[in-house]
C-alpha cells in the first residue's frame, strides 16, 4: 500500500464512523495499518457498534498505539477485562488503563489490587500517578495506603496523590494533608490547600 493509498484508507475509516457506515468500519478492525485499526476503534465506538468482544479480542493487539486506544475505551466498557492491559509491557498502555479504571462506577477486586500494586511499585512515575488517581476514584478504603504511599513520591505524583485523598478521612489522611501543605513542590501546596479549603474534591 503506497502512502497516498494508506492515507485514503485512513480518510474513509474516519469517515464511516461520522456516515454510519459500519461495514467500512468494522472491516477496518483487520487492517494490516495499525493506525487505521486505530481509527476503526474510534468509528466503530462513534457508530455504538463496538463490542466488547472485539475490544476485548484488541487488548492483544501487536500495536502499542492500538492497544493505547483499547485501554482508553475501557473506561465505557466495564464489562471489558481490564487485566492484559494494566499488565501491559509499555508503561504508556497502562498508564491509561489505570486511568480509565477511575471512570468505571467499580472494579472487581483483582483490578484494585493490580491498581494497589501499580501506584507503589511501577517503575514509571506517570503510572503510578495515574493508578494513585483512579485509587483515588474509585473511593476503596483498601487503596488509601497506596494514596498515602504515593503521597511521598515525586512531586507529579503526590500532587494527584493528594487530591486523590478526597474521599477518605482519619488521622493518617490529615497528617498527609499537613504534609503537603507544606510540600517544596507549590503545586503539591495548592492541591492540598484546595482540598482543605473545599472539603473534598472529585479526582481528575
Amino acid at each position: 500500500m503506497t502512502d497516498t493509498d494508506r492515507a485514503t484508507r485512513r480518510r474513509e475509516v474516519t469517515l464511516a464512523g461520522h456516515l454510519g457506515d459500519r461495514t467500512t468500519a468494522e472491516a477496518a478492525l483487520d487492517d494490516t495499518d495499525d493506525a487505521i485499526r486505530e481509527l476503526a476503534l474510534g468509528a466503530m465506538e462513534r457508530l455504538g457498534a463496538l463490542d466488547d468482544s472485539q475490544i476485548s479480542r484488541m487488548t492483544n493487539d501487536p500495536s502499542i498505539r492500538v492497544r493505547r486506544r483499547v485501554a482508553e475505551l475501557l473506561a465505557a466498557h466495564a464489562d471489558v477485562n481490564p487485566t492484559p492491559l494494566l499488565h501491559d509491557a509499555d508503561p504508556t498502555v497502562v498508564e491509561v488503563a489505570a486511568w480509565a479504571m477511575g471512570e468505571r462506577e467499580r472494579v472487581d477486586d483483582v483490578t484494585l489490587e493490580r491498581l494497589i500494586a501499580l501506584a507503589t511499585d511501577h517503575a514509571d512515575a506517570l503510572v503510578r500517578e495515574s493508578a494513585a488517581a483512579a485509587l483515588g476514584a474509585i473511593g476503596d478504603p483498601r487503596g488509601l495506603p497506596a494514596i498515602l504511599s504515593a503521597c511521598d513520591d515525586k512531586p507529579a505524583v503526590r500532587r494527584r496523590a493528594v487530591l486523590a485523598l478526597a474521599p477518605f478521612e482519619g488521622p493518617e489522611v490529615e497528617a498527609a494533608i499537613d504534609r503537603a501543605l507544606s510540600d517544596r513542590d507549590w503545586q503539591v501546596r495548592q492541591s492540598a490547600e484546595d482540598l482543605r479549603r473545599f472539603g473534598g474534591l472529585v479526582v481528575e
